[in-house]
């Protein structure tokens, strides 16, 4: 038995936050006692709740803490099989689990790629050594070349199908994937930047570009494709995610899909709703990545998206790079940055404290409607429920220098942001304590 007491619970399904305490028992949430009934000392059954706790109970003192489902994480890379150097499983794991994480899914970009069982089964077993719940997409097309679909119903151990990383430009191949997913109930996710456009990704073409004395990639490159898919998606009925969001035009396309009643679903990175692309003269290939950082206009209009709920999901696109591979030139390093250990903090200083999300509506986007998207445990803070949490203190700083992961390349590295990660538990069991 693990008792949270005392603490502010965020309750995303119910859209409210309280007082309140957390029993927890044989990997579910038992009981959530609220304070007014606390303070009373009773249970709902009118016994002392002190009178109730069985002997060897560990009680966490949650006093100024909140306490909320803990996140889950649906576009992540861990570059296991292939490209371990960068990150692992475990080691992503651990950076997952300090950042507040107790669901990870998985991109299958990898070599081998995850467009065979075999693959697909390592990626899961090696998940389950972790301590955290691990799932994995398979790709769309084999060997990730755009021609052939997967034997998608053989991969139905997979969370949902993307080729993240290259999009995919025959609109009837798109169709007919669209088509097979919906007949699998799966989310199908794409990368939206045409490559027709695109000169120099990784950097918006405008005036930082310019001032490099290099093309870039163009906002059009992922507007051409967002506006295929949702056409796509209300055509087929499948579920589509628009992956890692850019533009206020894509923002707009995805708007008026989900109006006209497509099953579409939209993704924003915490660097997008964080960054422009003026970070690039600051912070080099740290501040590049697919799709680009774009202007101030595109930043505020995914966030005006998570506000009104256009933008469902929050992903990190966690994407792990040697130092050696971001030392290179800016048009020859690969893009990518870490996202686990600073999304919590940087939604918390940009969305919560600007006033574009309360807490529920954050946790909604962090934890509550990935699981329903990719019908995985958490999301809730309910009784019965899997006890899946993060406990953090929002009123407490912390100077992000190192990370858990592999790998050392994110353009905040340097900054003091709020909100530190107390404690991630999952099914039940401390999976992250903060050191003392």
């Amino acid at each position: 038995m693990l008792i949270i007491r005392n603490g502010t619970l965020i309750d995303p399904e119910g859209q409210r936050t309280f007082r309140g305490d957390i029993w927890i028992k044989d990997g579910q949430i038992a009981r959530i006692v609220e304070r007014e009934e606390k303070e009373a000392g009773l249970s709902e059954g009118g016994q002392e709740v002190e009178a109730e706790v069985p002997d060897g109970t560990e009680i966490i003192d949650a006093t100024g803490l909140l306490a909320g489902p803990g996140l889950i994480d649906t576009h992540v890379h861990f570059r296991d099989p292939g490209f371990t150097y960068k990150e692992d499983i475990l080691s992503g794991g651990q950076a997952a689990k300090k950042g507040g994480y107790t669901g990870i899914v998985l991109m299958a970009n990898t070599k081998p790629c995850v467009d065979n069982e075999e693959t697909l089964s390592y990626v899961l077993a090696r998940g389950k050594e972790t301590g955290i719940r691990i799932s994995s997409c398979a790709t769309v097309t084999k060997g990730m070349q755009g021609k052939e679909l997967v034997d998608m119903e053989s991969l139905k151990e997979a969370a949902g199908f993307t080729d993240d990383g290259k999009p995919l430009l025959s609109e009837e191949l798109v169709e007919e994937a669209m088509r097979r997913v919906h007949a699998l109930g799966k989310p199908i996710s794409f990368h939206e930047e045409n490559p027709a456009f695109i000169k120099n990704n990784g950097i918006n073409e405008g005036k930082v570009a310019e001032a490099l004395g290099i093309k870039g990639s163009p906002r059009d490159a992922e507007i051409d494709l967002i506006r295929r898919d949702t056409a796509l998606a209300l055509k087929t009925g499948a579920k589509v995610v628009i992956q890692h969001i850019s533009t206020k035009e894509g923002v707009e396309l995805v708007r008026k899909a989900k109006a006209a009643g497509a099953d579409i679903h939209a993704e924003a990175t915490p660097h997008h709703f964080t960054l422009t692309e003026e970070a690039v003269l600051e912070k080099g290939t740290l501040a590049k990545m697919n799709p680009p950082l774009r202007e101030e206009e595109d930043r505020k209009a995914i966030c005006r998206g998570l506000s009104d709920g256009t933008i469902d999901l929050i992903a990190t696109d966690h994407a792990p790079h040697s130092r050696d591979e971001k030392k290179k030139p800016l048009t020859e390093a690969p893009s990518g940055i870490l996202g686990l250990e600073t999304a919590l903090p940087l939604a918390i200083r940009e969305l919560v404290r600007k006033g574009y999300l309360t807490y529920p509506q954050l946790f909604e986007r962090m934890s509550l409607a990935p699981a329903k998207l990719y019908q995985l445990p958490g999301g809730r803070l309910q009784e019965g429920e899997v006890a899946d949490l993060v406990l953090f203190k929002d009123t407490e700083n912390f100077r992000v220098e190192r990370f858990l992961s592999k790998s050392q390349n994110s353009p905040f590295i340097g900054e003091t942001l709020p909100g530190v990660v107390k404690m991630t538990i999952c099914g039940g069991s401390i999976v992250y304590r903060e050191e003392a």
